[in-house]
């Protein structure tokens, strides 16, 4: 880690916007949000839009001041400062390079503007130009770049200043889907190497999981959870989390018995004893969560079903599958073992104990 790297708290804080007009209430964006992030971390913001993920990103950069809260960065209160004053870097989502400058003045904009000496800049702007291997390309106009050197390049921008704090909005967004999963994993790594406080905003899922130390799932200003991607896909709060951290299933459960450690749950169309660690809460309504890859095609399974629809994804078989009345979205890693279904068909199923989750209906 960073020795330099520092922390950064958001204490109670809510951004609330003024609508207009007769009878309309006052919109607020971001709700008593509190939220640590440890030094040299990679924190990732995960919501649909709307949920108030931007609205932070842009307080803790300055651009919006909060209603209420504090904004602490090494401790030392920077809620009212102006963006210059903050020490704080931040990478677009449209990149916003300058067109009519090069590679290597885009890169040094900001120290000139902090007006560093000539031999300096050059310096700074040729270490970080290699450590993003772009050195070749300083005298190029990001006209000439591609989408993947054009993200370098505003990356550079964004640390050469050496920020306490990076900020990133949807850096990856703009990127073609093969593009986007290179340029995540290179920019996790960028991170790692530079060791830069960071907090990330998308509402990519697959993105959030693959770079973020700790993810932090919003809904309508709030936070409803937040952890390690590990954690929250496996041990979600509710149905919101469970379904926005990846793809789920959800069918209504009832418990039938309860005993020390465990329970005994009715569910499509049968019976399965689930530990009760499996249950977040147990209200008297509950659905069950089942990821797709919780289920597997066996011969000897316990449960019967009948294939309604197969999906051919190259590596895997997707297949809906009608069980007891619900309807099972599934993922089959065994194509090559099982062959392949079709509509119609009927397999035996059984699904992973141990990885199920009861949630509040």
């Amino acid at each position: 880690m960073n020795a330099n790297a520092v922390s950064v708290t958001l204490e109670k804080l809510t951004k609330v916007f003024p609508t207009y007009g007769k009878k309309k209430e006052d919109f607020k964006a971001v709700n008593n949000v509190s939220l640590d992030i440890e030094p040299g971390e990679m924190v990732t913001l995960l919501g649909p839009s709307g949920c108030g993920k931007t609205t932070i990103l842009r307080m803790l950069a300055g651009f919006e001041i909060p209603t209420e809260g504090r904004i602490l960065v090494a401790g030392k209160d920077v809620t009212r400062l102006p963006p210059n004053l903050r020490n704080v870097g931040m990478m677009f989502q449209s990149y916003a390079l300058f067109p009519h400058m090069s590679v290597f003045e885009n890169i040094a904009y900001g120290l000139r503007l902090k007006k560093c000496p000539e031999q300096e800049i050059r310096e700074r702007v040729q270490n970080v130009m290699e450590l993003m291997q772009i050195q070749d390309l300083g005298e190029r106009m990001p006209n000439q770049l591609s989408g993947g050197q054009q993200q370098r390049v505003a990356l550079s921008r964004a640390v050469v200043t050496e920020p306490s704090v990076l900020l990133f909005d949807e850096p990856l967004s703009n990127l073609d889907a093969k593009l986007r999963e290179y340029m995540r994993d290179e920019l996790r790594k960028i991170q790692q190497r530079v060791g830069i406080t960071s907090l990330y905003v998308t509402h990519d899922q697959t993105e959030a999981m693959a770079i973020s130390d700790k993810v932090v799932i919003m809904r309508s200003g709030v936070i409803e959870q937040m952890g390690s991607a590990l954690d929250i896909y496996t041990r979600p709060q509710n149905q919101f989390v469970a379904d926005f951290m990846g793809n789920a299933n959800f069918v209504k459960a009832h418990i039938s018995e309860r005993s020390e450690g465990s329970l005994q749950v009715e569910m499509l169309g049968g019976s399965i004893r689930l530990s009760q660690a499996s249950a977040a809460a147990l209200d008297r309504e509950l659905v069950c969560m089942i990821r797709p890859e919780f289920v597997q095609i066996e011969k000897d399974g316990p449960w019967d079903a009948t294939v309604t629809q197969a999906v051919y994804l190259g590596q895997v078989m997707q297949y809906t599958l009608e069980i007891g009345g619900d309807s099972l979205t599934i993922i089959d890693y065994k194509r090559h073992v099982h062959g392949v279904f079709q509509a119609g068909d009927r397999v035996k199923i059984s699904l992973m104990e141990n990885a199920l989750r009861l949630l509040p209906a």
